[in-house]
């Protein structure tokens, strides 16, 4: 399996995935294949979120393996600068979140 294949793959879905997105609101409820009940946009948006996440993951192990660095900035730097406001931003979000779902 060639890398061109591996990346072209997954953007043959981008197009009509953002067509779907831009169309439906979040509470937009629809079915997918195998899944035992129905459910709505939003969940699919946070499940593929995590899906993201975890073969990212997987990808910088690889990653890691092939190269031998282990998350190392050229600077020595493994984290973003502070932001004091970041986590009200965040919770704040989060607020959004639950009262659109609730």
């Amino acid at each position: 399996m060639s890398g061109v294949y591996i990346v072209s793959v997954p953007r043959g879905g981008w197009a009509p995935a953002d067509d779907t997105i831009a169309a439906l609101s979040l509470d937009a409820v629809g079915r997918v294949p195998g899944a035992p009940r129905e459910i709505t946009l939003h969940r699919v948006l946070t499940h593929m979120i995590a899906e993201t996440h975890r073969h990212a993951g997987h990808a910088d192990i690889v990653r890691e393996l092939i190269d031998g660095t282990v998350g190392l900035r050229p600077d020595g730097v493994h984290v973003a600068p502070y932001d004091p406001g970041h986590a009200g931003r965040v919770e704040e979000a989060a607020k959004e979140s639950a009262a659109r779902c609730s």
